[in-house]
């Protein structure tokens, strides 16, 4: 029943965060004219891009736990997003995790599964956001250093109020033993905030750094293609 009730939230989540996209969308100039069914299999592009990158994650245990993976699924979803908008990356990070937990399943009881989707969010949401409000090299820079900046802090906060605790309950690990973890890589965690501080904080960092700098070299490069833009 726990895993259903959480199951259910993820759901209430996702549609919000769905509905929040859709709503910031009214406030952004007249977007690309794209039709449904080119705009479905855009979407379905990169979000299989974005499955691919999220499989393929991997640990940095000098940093954080080894639980806690770093991947660059992120990537596919912001191209998605400069070129479609808010709600695109929305829908790609959707599909991202439907499409990996088909083919791969889960192994934190769905919390890194809600963790990787709204943490996602809370990157490429500002960013896309931002860059479609002026549409220009500097707009997407600024809307990278935003969306980075935001998912160090809005990561680090849930995971302290409600990803770690969950995780706990879930996974049938206690909270200490996930704290010990941390304390073995910096000496300094104690308790779940410094946990987040010193652990979670700097892998978002690390993840929106080098998701931020992949992007601005491989939008250009890569949209004519992908999306079919022509001079």
């Amino acid at each position: 029943m726990e895993n259903v009730k959480f199951l259910l939230i993820c759901a209430a989540i996702a549609l919000g965060l769905a509905l929040l996209a859709r709503l910031t969308e009214h406030f952004l100039p007249e977007k690309r004219k794209v039709t449904p069914a080119r705009r479905v299999c855009i979407v379905g592009i990169c979000a299989a891009l974005a499955t691919v990158l999220h499989i393929l994650d991997f640990p940095l245990p000098f940093l954080a736990p080894e639980f806690y993976k770093l991947d660059f699924s992120e990537l596919p979803v912001l191209l998605c997003g400069f070129y479609l908008g808010p709600s695109a990356t929305v829908a790609c990070e959707g599909v991202k995790i439907i499409l990996k937990l088909l083919l791969k399943g889960t192994t934190t009881a769905f919390v890194g599964d809600l963790a990787n989707f709204v943490v996602g969010c809370s990157f490429v949401l500002p960013a896309t956001f931002l860059y479609h409000a002026h549409k220009s090299k500097h707009s997407a820079i600024l809307g990278l250093i935003l969306g980075t900046a935001v998912m160090t802090v809005f990561g680090s906060a849930f995971n302290a109020v409600y990803l770690l605790p969950k995780f706990a309950q879930l996974y049938g690990l206690p909270l200490d033993t996930i704290i010990a973890m941390g304390t073995a890589i910096w000496g300094g965690v104690r308790n779940v905030s410094t946990f987040v501080l010193l652990c979670v904080a700097p892998l978002n960092l690390v993840k929106g750094t080098l998701v931020s700098i992949l992007t601005m070299l491989l939008y250009k490069r890569v949209a004519r293609p992908l999306f079919g833009i022509h001079a």
